[in-house]
């Protein structure tokens, strides 16, 4: 008789409650219930993908149906178990949402469950991804779940909970599925791999574990996939699952850490000749990233947190070579290239734009103050022969007619120099002299503007919370040395909240449109 191969993930799918592992709580609440005989008429079962919501709907749509419950798990040997197990028995019915999502399949549904059962004790709808049901479906659905018959049990499943009206959640028993840990998925491809038969390393198992991102399902796919050889080992993972080709992206990220643009734009190019989208060089890159952040930040705790692409040492290698604060730089620029891309445009262009950012970073940040000196000595090689406006860029006193009485030198020297002197600058200087953290609070337009008036630099705090935290003072301390070294003279910094400015610029125009002869548009 000719057998079909099942798949890994099918071949070991949980067939009891004590089967399912790293989702603890719940199934002792469901196991209670069933004891007890204190079921609910509806449940959602929510969570990401391969953490055991359908499969614990299976065991529950037995285990209230089961003829002999052995403390609340199905039998898995009585007629009504082994009819809703093949499907010979039709009360039991899974449905899937994303193909009958239309207000009329919801209707039949709804007709046929005003029925008693016809083989078993309750008419159970297992609902899969629920939240692909419309609008009109989801109202169709409410009303027989405000009132049902005694028979009559729905579970559903879902992946966005966010996504099922509340009017449906609040007539439902939630049951959150978390994401499961490493060792806990690494422990059973063990026991899986021994039961098959598989010699799968230690090293192994923790590998396929951090890449199946807490999905079991996805884990014993990679298990399954890998399972072409008796003995596994993490290289052999990584060649199988296709890890090998991340090479390349390691070498790209060392060639943009040593600022090799053209060698970084060569591999760029050819993992594009071979096949390779630049959306997924760039992704796989930033991933890389994120690895060698988490491997700075957290050398202890983070490696469960990592992809499990790359082994420690070669994360702690190339983390030696690259700084937190340029890592983070980097991450932001890769995650701007890739809304970039997916916004529309020449995917590879602003792919290889990427690249040459990234690779100009080490230059431009090894040289914060140089740029500006050039500029500053033009206004010396072309004189001008009349008076004229002071530019912005000029770091020299002009001579114009004088209409004041004279200032002192001193002071005249630090006012011409803030002229020239912009917020761009100061914060290129303070960059060396602030933590990372009150750096970037500082550098991000979206939390604080600076202002040089005069001798005085102004940071307005664009919220509460930025002004609080702002308003310190070794921040102010540090912008006070950036400035008197680039102004050559004393100083003042405030930090202000920068609704003000706005309320006084609205206090003058209410005050200009008092007169009648002025009009606002």
């Amino acid at each position: 008789m000719l057998t079909t191969y099942q798949a890994l993930y099918r071949k070991w799918r949980p067939r009891t409650f004590d089967d399912v592992v790293g989702q603890d709580s719940v199934v002792e609440t469901l196991k209670r219930q069933v004891v007890l005989d204190r079921l609910s008429h509806a449940y959602l079962f929510t969570g990401t993908r391969g953490t055991g919501k359908t499969t614990c709907a299976k065991i529950l749509a037995r285990a209230v149906n089961c003829e002999n419950p052995l403390e609340g798990n199905p039998c898995n040997r009585c007629t009504s178990c082994l009819g809703i197990e093949n499907g010979s028995i039709l009360d039991v019915i899974e449905m899937d949402a994303a193909s009958n999502n239309g207000v009329n399949d919801v209707r039949a549904l709804r007709d046929e469950a005003v029925y008693s059962p016809a083989a078993v004790k309750k008419r159970v709808y297992i609902i899969d991804e629920v939240h692909m049901l419309s609008k009109d479906a989801f109202n169709a659905l409410l009303k027989i779940m405000e009132e049902p018959p005694e028979h009559l049990m729905f579970i559903l499943a879902t992946t966005e909970l966010y996504k099922v009206p509340a009017t449906v959640l609040s007539r439902c028993q939630r049951f959150s599925f978390k994401r499961l840990p490493p060792e806990v998925i690494s422990d059973r491809l063990s026991y899986i791999a021994l039961n098959e038969g598989l010699k799968l390393t230690q090293d192994a198992a923790d590998l396929l574990a951090r890449l199946a991102d807490g999905s079991m399902r996805d884990g014993i796919s990679f298990l399954d996939q890998c399972s072409s050889t008796e003995n596994i080992t993490a290289e052999h993972v990584r060649s199988a699952i296709g890890l090998a080709g991340r090479v390349e992206t390691e070498r790209l990220l060392r060639c943009v850490i040593s600022g090799d643009a053209a060698e970084a734009l060569s591999i760029l190019d050819r993992l594009y000749t071979d096949g390779k989208d630049v959306a997924a060089v760039l992704d796989e890159l930033g991933a890389l990233q994120r690895d060698i952040l988490l491997t700075k930040i957290a050398p202890k705790g983070g490696w469960g947190l990592q992809s499990g692409g790359y082994d420690s040492a070669t994360l702690k290698d190339i983390a030696a070579l690259i700084t937190t604060e340029r890592l983070m730089s980097d991450i932001e620029t890769v995650q701007s290239a890739l809304s970039n891309i997916n916004a529309g445009g020449n995917r590879r262009i602003a792919a290889e734009l990427c690249i040459m950012r990234l690779c100009g970073t080490k230059s431009s940040d090894s040289l914060p103050d140089e740029a500006p000196k050039p500029r500053a000595k033009e206004p010396d090689k072309k004189p001008k022969a009349k008076a004229e406006p002071v530019r912005e860029d000029v770091t020299e006193p002009v001579a114009r007619p004088v209409e004041k009485p004279p200032v002192p030198q001193a002071k005249a020297t630090v006012t011409s120099q803030a002229t020239a002197c912009t917020w761009d600058d100061i914060i290129r200087a303070v960059k060396s002299r602030l933590n990372p953290i009150d750096f970037m609070l500082l550098s991000d337009a979206s939390h604080a503007e600076g202002e040089i008036q005069n001798n005085t630099v102004i940071i307005r705090a664009k919220s509460p919370f930025d002004l609080s935290s702002l308003d310190k003072k070794e921040i102010k301390a540090a912008v006070k040395a950036a400035a008197e070294d680039i102004l050559g003279g004393t100083v003042k910094v405030i930090v202000t909240d920068a609704a003000s400015k706005q309320e006084a610029s609205e206090d003058k125009l209410d005050a200009l449109s008092k007169f009648g002869n002025i009009k606002f548009k």
